[in-house]
């Protein structure tokens, strides 16, 4: 066996890969970012749509990623040129590659403002009542300080690393399998706790009992981009976990556990948020600022706030965790099958090189004044970052692994690998049809829409 082949590695049980694929699926998309895009979308009415997403674009393509990736045991870029040598395909996997540093750049720093948070709460910053403003005030305060915002995106960099540098088996899975577990019991605690909040019924009613008349053309491009993003898709990370996935596994099962455990979390996410708003009088709608701005100001209201405050920030620091070695994974394992890098040097240069690209995103929340507005005063080069890799390449990218499964590479030979070792395609036909018209058609009509509108810039 070659050093390469050591160096990338499988996964050691199914259930491994279950937990590692769920883990890079769930994140701050779910637990940061679905709860405030829910609020501002209508709530349960958005619930629903994201639901229908998951279940009839989500499920279809990421079943479609991870057979392309099992097939041909490869990276993005190089699964695409194994099956069609010397066409433009490889560069749907590149774009892959692109997207998976670019949005690790900016969620890092996320995830590391998560952690500060948590360290916060511990020194009791939080120990007294604030008013929305004097919150706000304290986290403007807070990423407006360029040492602590870099030193921050370093440390959940340098995390992340350490993680991956173990290699697929020994590091992603092992961690994977003791984090997600965490993850889930820490939702759980948080969801019983804030649903049992005085005043918690009338965020119940906003989360879960659907209002049609707030449904519109942006609720489902909303929600469609969060299912995507969500779900770790359109962006090669499910083509190379595929790529250590066994012969013997079924995808069509493992895929449908990564989707239900994304999206229960999603679901619970929102069951500690929306109670605890409400209960509290304030706006669901919140924005990205909900769980630093908003959240922060009701710990100090509640019976057991401060153990609260740190349980959801240990919450969000370990689900962010889950994706950032996902997304670094992705471009590692590029280099390392397709430029016979060795894992430790291939873990080394992309760290180095999203630090570094990820330098303006944690200085564009206030500490530079034109990194924080760099399209208009409201949005500053993170937002930016997170529109064109977050939500565009990611809808680009799922809408071509579409086209590639359904009509280039073709249905037949996607069902073929998929019932390797005499695993059944539950639904085949139904997936058949499913990846060639709706997942195509849908995708291209919201990319369109959100093009047109601009709506998430």
């Amino acid at each position: 066996m070659s050093s390469t082949e050591i160096d990338r590695g499988n996964w050691g049980s199914k259930l491994g890969f279950i937990l590692a694929a769920a883990g890079s699926a769930i994140g701050l998309g779910n637990i940061w970012r679905f709860p405030y895009v829910a609020g501002q979308n209508g709530g349960a009415i958005f619930v629903l749509i994201y639901v229908i997403f998951v279940v009839m674009i989500g499920l279809p393509v990421m079943i479609s990623e991870l057979s392309i990736g099992r097939r041909t045991q490869k990276n993005p870029v190089g699964a695409f040129k194994v099956l069609f040598p010397k066409s433009f395909w490889k560069y749907v996997g590149g774009l892959g590659v692109i997207t998976g540093i670019g949005i690790l750049s900016f969620y890092a720093v996320i995830a590391g403002y998560t952690v500060g948070y948590f360290i916060k709460i511990i020194l009791g910053d939080f120990n007294h009542v604030l008013t929305g403003d004097q919150s706000a005030a304290i986290f403007t305060s807070f990423t407006a300080n360029p040492y602590v915002s870099i030193s921050l995106l370093f440390l959940f960099v340098l995390l992340t690393v350490m993680v991956v540098m173990g290699g697929v088996s020994a590091g992603i899975e092992r961690w994977s399998k003791i984090l997600m577990p965490i993850l889930f019991v820490l939702l759980i605690l948080l969801a019983i706790r804030s649903v049992t909040l005085k005043g918690a019924g009338a965020g119940l009613s906003f989360y879960l009992k659907p209002d049609f008349s707030k449904l519109s053309l942006t609720t489902f491009a909303r929600a469609l981009g969060q299912a995507l993003f969500s779900l770790s898709l359109g962006m090669g990370t499910m083509i190379t976990y595929g790529s250590y996935i066994s012969k013997k596994d079924n995808l069509v099962t493992s895929a449908a556990y990564v989707a239900f455990f994304d999206t229960l979390i999603a679901i619970l996410s929102g069951l500690v948020m929306f109670p605890a708003l409400f209960a509290m009088g304030l706006d669901p709608a919140g924005g990205a600022g909900l769980v630093f701005v908003v959240l922060p100001s009701i710990f100090a209201k509640m019976p057991g706030g401060m153990i609260f405050g740190a349980g959801i920030f240990l919450l969000l620091a370990v689900a962010a965790l889950t994706s950032t070695i996902s997304l670094l994974e992705v471009p590692v394992a590029y280099f390392v099958d397709e430029h016979k890098w060795t894992r430790k040097k291939a873990v080394i240069w992309m760290g180095v090189i999203t630090f570094i690209i990820g330098i303006p995103s944690a200085l564009s929340l206030g500490a530079n004044s034109v990194l924080s507005t760099i399209i208009r005063k409201d949005f500053g080069f993170l937002d930016m970052m997170n529109a064109v890799f977050g939500n565009y390449s990611l809808s680009i990218g799922a809408f071509f692994i579409s086209i590639f499964a359904g009509y280039k590479w073709g249905v037949h030979a996607v069902a073929k690998e998929i019932e390797q070792e005499g695993s059944i395609f539950y639904y085949k036909k139904l997936w058949m049809f499913i990846i060639r018209f709706i997942c195509p058609i849908a995708i291209f009509f919201i990319l369109s829409y959100i093009a047109w509108t601009g709506n998430y810039f």
